[in-house]
């Protein structure tokens, strides 16, 4: 490649950087690329990253040594959290979204790109120091939810199904039992799909009992891997959930009688943004 203006640099890296989250990627790389000094890299980089903490984009670290380089981590700053969480309710506080069950009707929002970026970015910020090998849901509308997540966190998403195709080749199954109606159930997924040992963020579109995700759980550990946590977008009004720790952006209260709807703010506030989050998500410094 042609060596480029510095201009030009700044928009070229950022947008590799964007593309590939959570990725080291080595000064030599970028010298290379663009034909340039390391030590103009450099100033570059730091341009970046005083931009992205400023803008709210994301957390642009430098690694030095010869293995090092430059690594983007994206996350969302709490105000913004909540700008987009108040955004989410007042999309879902529609009396015509309830459905039988005490369900929710969220399929035309998680089809929309936009709410899928924030919801992944969200999520993601959680565990932004937190090392996540795989996302992991039901083959149900979280799908859309977990690839988004998974996006944000540049790693792959695997989908469990209660009933597998020949294509998926050998499978590893758990039986559980629904949260409500106390159905036995069985879920399975192809063995490979997970390698054993993974640590895996579970997520979903609408959560009740949370049955569906405790089953997912025991299935990590048939994988002989580790839970790091529970997300989901929505989460209902239930006398006992299955699941004790989570995360939800929105908690909705129904009634399947008069087909009313409350939606308030999930317990995302306390969760993502806690005393002990790493990096400060409020009011981030600038250089």
């Amino acid at each position: 490649m042609m060596k480029t203006r510095r201009s030009d640099r700044l928009v070229d890296m950022t947008y590799y950087l964007l593309e590939r989250p959570r990725t080291l990627v080595s000064l030599t790389y970028f010298a290379n690329r663009y034909e340039s000094a390391k030590s103009s890299i450099s100033e570059d980089l730091s341009i970046l990253k005083r931009t992205f903490q400023e803008r709210g984009i994301g957390l642009l670290e430098t690694v030095p040594g010869a293995a090092g380089g430059a690594r983007f981590t994206p996350y969302m700053l709490k105000e913004e959290a909540a700008e987009f969480v108040s955004t989410l309710m007042n999309a879902i506080d529609d009396d015509t979204r309830v459905l039988p069950g005490g369900y929710v009707y969220l399929s035309d929002l998680l089809g929309q790109p936009w709410f899928l970026r924030c919801i992944g970015r969200l999520i993601a910020t959680q565990y932004l120091r937190e090392p996540i090998d795989a996302v992991m849901t039901a083959a149900t509308k979280g799908v859309p939810v977990a690839q988004a997540v998974a996006e944000q966190l540049n790693v792959p998403f695997v989908i469990v199904r209660n009933d597998t195709k020949v294509t998926e080749g050998p499978t590893m199954s758990v039986n559980y039992v629904t949260g409500q109606s106390q159905r036995l159930e069985k879920m399975e997924l192809s063995r490979r799909s997970l390698p054993m040992g993974s640590r895996v963020l579970i997520v979903d579109d609408f959560m009740k009992a949370g049955g569906t995700i405790r089953g997912m759980a025991s299935l990590v550990k048939e994988f002989e891997g580790q839970v790091v946590g529970v997300a989901v977008v929505a989460d209902g009004q239930v006398e006992n959930r299955v699941v004790a720790k989570y995360t939800s952006l929105v908690h909705v209260n129904t009634d399947g009688e008069q087909g009313l709807i409350e939606v308030t703010p999930g317990n995302y506030a306390t969760e993502v943004y806690s005393a002990d989050t790493p990096v400060d998500l409020v009011h981030p410094e600038t250089d």
